[in-house]
């Protein structure tokens, strides 16, 4: 007979993945055991592995969550009867404003996705595409003279405003909803006048 699965199922795996996440930032995915995962997670080992067979398994359940979520919410911008720099600020905000609260998650993906197989990182990297890809088409329009017809000057600047992202919370921990508006407002404006617009 199959088992039912709890009615807090859900809740418990966000749990576990919320503090898995944890984990494998602060001790690296190598050092993290199942015994120490189960701990840091408030459960038995037995119960771990009732959701999870192996650390593999919950290292890949944090990033496919996190970045197909992520995914989902930076590529769901409304950006209907938004300028292209409208359209650029409204991005880099939405992508502050979701990495918020997902310090570990951030840097697990840093650092853990090259120990997953070929195979599941292709799916995380296919997410990662999908964003570049949002933002790359909002840059061309926001520069079509310069950007749009040089692919290679589009990744570069494309990837260089996620460069100013990605580390945000680096040299700013904790930064609460207001600083983040702030600092896509500084990256947006830097973006699309350089320096003098600041």
């Amino acid at each position: 007979m199959a088992r039912t699965i709890a009615k807090d199922h859900d809740q418990k795996r966000g749990q576990i993945l919320k503090s898995a996440a944890k984990v494998f930032a602060d001790q690296g995915f190598d050092r993290a055991s199942m015994s120490l995962l189960a701990r840091e997670c408030g459960i038995s080992k037995a119960n771990i592995y009732h959701y999870y067979d192996s650390k593999d398994a919950l290292l890949f359940d944090i990033l496919e969550t996190y970045l197909r979520e992520l995914r989902d919410r930076v590529c769901g911008v409304d950006l209907n009867g938004k300028d292209p720099a409208q359209a650029l600020h409204a991005t880099v905000l939405e992508i502050l404003l979701a990495y918020q609260g997902a310090d570990d998650e951030h840097r697990v993906q840093s650092s853990g996705l090259g120990a997953l197989p070929p195979e599941q990182q292709k799916i995380l990297v296919g997410y990662q595409r999908d964003m570049v890809q949002f933002l790359s088409n909002i840059l061309a329009q926001v520069a079509p003279d310069t950007l749009a017809s040089d692919p290679v000057r589009l990744r570069a600047a494309t990837m260089s405003v996620f460069g100013m992202l990605n580390w945000f919370y680096m040299w700013n921990p904790g930064a609460d909803g207001a600083a983040r508006h702030d600092y896509a407002r500084l990256v947006s404006n830097m973006t699309l006048g350089g320096l003098p617009a600041l």
